[in-house]
């Protein structure tokens, strides 16, 4: 998958896309923000919970690349169950970051909150040195009904439809996790979070439209990638699998772009100081930046 998703940064965006494996001993360069996604298997229910001592783990890459570059402004993102699940994995991270010297602000965000079409509730860490404020919410939800227009009601040729073995699996689980109602998408609501799994895999808990006729059939890449706020022009390189993981591995775009919004008036504003700045500021000032 990471050589697909190098091949679409390429083919979308500005800039050039590295594939590299980090460790803690790759060297970084220097940069006034540095953002992560790292991954976050040691604090699964069935890991080893090793923390940052597992093997799999790539907070250690990020804390060395936030020593290493002593960035302005710095941010990750992560899965909700990081915030809670393993307070203890989560407060190691925390601690490592502000043993840096940083002011370090968790929050839990909804990115139906920012125009995302979806609920998804994601945990972001941002550090600093001065006086950081999260984005706004935007007034109004969106619904997946508006995201997919007269997508939803389409018929393409390389439909999948669910098999009766297939519907027949569904309401079984639907029966047997006590499903009140029916996990088909609804168009006035915001979508299901979505995942690799519910996109690519063929499993109980799929995406999936019913259509007037009672059919059911699977989302397709571009309606996966409204429902994660994508706009249509943007392509996805390799197979339809290695799209739906790019689509439900993404920080979805536009909450992306209030984030950086956040992260690019911090830079512009009276509250940044470098920390060569901050230990020499006089006490009222660094009052009252603690204060903030």
């Amino acid at each position: 998958m990471l050589p697909a998703c190098c091949a679409s940064y390429q083919l979308n965006l500005r800039g050039c896309c590295h594939e590299v494996f980090l460790t803690p001993e790759t060297r970084f360069p220097k940069a006034d923000v540095v953002i992560g996604g790292p991954p976050c298997q040691p604090f699964s229910v069935i890991g080893h919970q090793r923390g940052l001592r597992d093997s799999r783990d790539g907070f250690p890459a990020f804390i060395s690349a936030i020593e290493q570059v002593d960035p302005q402004v710095w941010l990750f993102e992560n899965v909700r169950g990081l915030s809670y699940r393993n307070k203890g994995y989560r407060d190691e991270i925390l601690g490592a970051l502000r043993a840096l010297g940083y002011k370090v602000e968790p929050h839990l965000i909804n990115a139906v909150h920012y125009g995302v079409p979806q609920n998804r509730e994601r945990f972001i860490v941002v550090g600093h040195r001065g006086h950081f404020e999260f984005p706004p919410q935007v007034p109004y939800v969106v619904p997946a009904g508006a995201a997919l227009g007269a997508l939803a009601r389409s018929v393409p040729p390389d439909s999948r439809f669910l098999t009766p073995s297939m519907d027949a699996y569904v309401a079984r689980y639907e029966k047997a996790s006590h499903c009140v109602r029916p996990r088909d998408l609804r168009m006035n609501e915001p979508a299901r979070t979505l995942t690799c799994r519910n996109l690519a895999g063929a499993t109980s808990d799929m995406h999936r439209i019913r259509l007037p006729d009672g059919r059911r059939r699977r989302l397709s890449v571009r309606e996966a990638a409204r429902l994660q706020s994508f706009p249509d022009w943007f392509a996805f390189s390799g197979s339809e699998t290695d799209a739906f993981n790019q689509i439900g591995n993404a920080v979805p775009p536009l909450l992306a772009y209030h984030l950086a919004m956040a992260v690019r008036r911090y830079l512009e504003s009276d509250f940044r100081l470098a920390a060569s700045d901050l230990s020499a500021a006089p006490l009222a000032q660094q009052q009252l930046l603690a204060e903030h």
